[in-house]
């Protein structure tokens, strides 16, 4: 069995399935030198797509919805022998954003819609219009869910889009992109693919706006290209989630969710639990329950009945995981479960206890399957070093129900669960903190972050 991640020539991009190395696919590359026109063709469609109202572009992308549910298990195949994760994951992913696409376009309809405000003597109209062109960059570890959470509030909005996908998932991208142009005006809606040339001419080029969703250095690098033209972004970078586990916890659902919200996706998620705190005085409880959650993961094959988990999404991210598996070892830490080693992207489900921030696995976005376990003396120090990052998107605490919010407020992370995932109420926006975000999206405060405020007022 082979290890490629992806393979282009000077016209194609070919995708390669993780768990196999089997050719999943190829896309045409977009030539850089063709990256103007694109954008020059969706500047062109803005006119027309602008004169509509929001709720008329909700509306007409709504069949888009209904075509994504009827082809969830053919595209849910697709993504998962794309990117690697079991196939009902990949299915669920294609049907969770065509079913809820309709009520998605109305919710951004409304965020958006024109506010009227009245004092004596004048009357104000905020209006949020869309900024211009939007240039999507998009990561591999969600390949729709991630396109549809930038793609349809920008078009709702009033931008048009040239979505630039990754290089390790183009197919499922373009067929995403593919079944939402079905109901679009030409134009409106583009798709370019290549690796890091394209994504920089994208960047660099007449667009009014990015948003993106990838590692810190890659956002760094955007910011600087994107200051000359002072464009508009949106972004959510890396993180190093902290979990802290409190006397008085419910410790079975606390190693339930430890053991799956670190190991999802291959530890593949932008708010994977990477670092656990736990209180000494339970820490040898709560770690006998973890590892009897986290055995309970079944690794294969994407098509394999049963697998949980599938691989790493190229050999790169394997070979950084286990770096820095060596790496803790090599200070001190210790395997408690797992860490055999495994053929092709594969990389068994690991966890670590003793581990500590002269390591890297503590301080260093790992995003792979390993469950990283420190204990604490108490909740002042478990605080401690949870902040002890550079990053600050999601942060999770279990605990007594007061104690457990009062620690959980005083984390840096711009999203924080008290018993429970970090997950909001339906409104709430997706934002990170510190180092993991600029602006942020999801919810009628994200929706509005793809707009141009203007106010007009009037004597009434």
């Amino acid at each position: 069995m082979t290890t490629m991640d992806t393979k282009s020539d000077t016209t194609t991009l070919s995708s390669y399935n993780p768990s196999t190395g089997e050719e999943v696919g190829r896309v045409p590359i977009t030539p850089v030198s063709q990256i103007d026109s694109v954008i020059a063709k969706a500047r062109a469609a803005l006119p027309g797509w602008q004169a509509l109202s929001a709720q008329e572009r909700a509306d007409m992308l709504k069949g888009a919805g209904e075509a994504l549910v009827a082809r969830a298990e053919e595209l849910g195949e697709l993504l998962s022998r794309e990117q690697g994760k079991p196939i009902p994951e990949g299915i669920g992913e294609v049907q969770g954003c065509g079913s809820r696409l309709a009520e998605e376009a109305d919710e951004i309809a409304k965020a958006v819609a024109p506010e009227v405000l009245k004092d004596e003597g004048v009357e104000s109209t905020i209006y949020y219009d869309g900024y211009g062109v939007c240039a999507a960059i998009t990561p591999w570890n969600f390949p729709i869910l991630m396109p549809h959470w930038m793609i349809l509030p920008a078009l709702v909005a009033g931008n048009t889009v040239v979505c630039k996908p990754s290089e390790q998932t183009p197919l499922i991208a373009d067929a995403y992109v593919k079944v939402l142009q079905a109901f679009l005006p030409d134009g409106v809606l583009q798709i370019v693919h290549g690796e890091d040339a394209q994504g920089k001419a994208l960047v660099a080029g007449d667009v009014d706006m990015i948003a993106f969703t990838g590692s810190k250095n890659a956002g760094q690098h955007i910011m600087a290209s994107a200051a000359k033209g002072l464009k508009r972004l949106i972004l959510e970078l890396g993180s190093k989630d902290p979990m802290i586990v409190l006397e008085g916890a419910d410790l079975e659902t606390a190693a339930a969710f430890g053991a799956r919200n670190a190991l999802r996706n291959c530890g593949q998620v932008c708010v994977s639990t990477e670092r656990i705190y736990v209180q000494e005085s339970i820490k040898s409880e709560f770690m006998d329950k973890l590892i009897e959650k986290v055995q309970e993961f079944k690794v294969g094959d994407c098509a394999m009945e049963g697998a949980t988990m599938g691989p790493m999404v190229m050999r790169a991210q394997k070979d950084h995981v286990l770096k820095q598996i060596d790496d803790a070892l090599s200070k001190g830490a210790t395997k408690v479960h797992g860490g055999e080693p495994m053929d092709g992207n594969f990389v068994a489900p690991t966890v670590l206890d003793g581990c500590t921030h002269d390591m890297d696995i503590m301080t260093v976005e790992t995003f792979g399957p390993v469950v990283c376990v420190a204990g604490v003396k108490d909740d002042a120090e478990a605080v401690e070093k949870a902040n002890d990052t550079e990053y600050g998107l999601g942060a999770v605490v279990f605990g007594e129900d007061t104690k457990a919010r009062e620690v959980g407020r005083k984390l840096t992370a711009g999203m924080v669960g008290v018993n429970r995932s970090l997950g909001g109420a339906s409104g709430s926006p997706w934002v990170g903190a510190r180092n993991s975000g600029y602006s942020y999206h999801s919810g009628p405060m994200g929706h509005r972050q793809f707009c141009q405020v203007r106010v007009v007022s009037t004597n009434n």
